[in-house]
């Protein structure tokens, strides 16, 4: 069956596109895609992985053509971060 693998940073997107067998589970696939040897700073341990913007566990099967995420760790307080106005970036 065939999923994808994505990652982004600001500066590299990741997409990745690979046969797995049935019952892959998210762990598995995210090992046979390679993205571990071209992206090191990922780290399973730490970072959230999700299937189509749900979180997911690594010993989840997947199913054909579903897309895993793996997420950035998050850098900044949303609590602290100033909103922008709506208004100011309408004009």
């Amino acid at each position: 069956m065939q999923v994808g693998i994505a990652y982004s940073e600001p500066n590299q997107q990741v997409w990745l596109k690979l046969e797995v067998p049935e019952a892959t589970t998210v762990q598995e696939a995210i090992e046979r895609s390679g993205i571990l040897r071209q992206c090191p700073q990922i780290d399973l341990e730490n970072q959230k992985v999700g299937v189509f913007g749900k979180l997911a566990k690594l010993d989840a099967p997947l199913k054909p053509g579903d897309r895993v995420e793996i997420y950035r760790p998050i850098i900044a307080d949303p609590e602290t971060v100033p909103r922008k106005d709506r208004k100011n970036t309408e004009e």
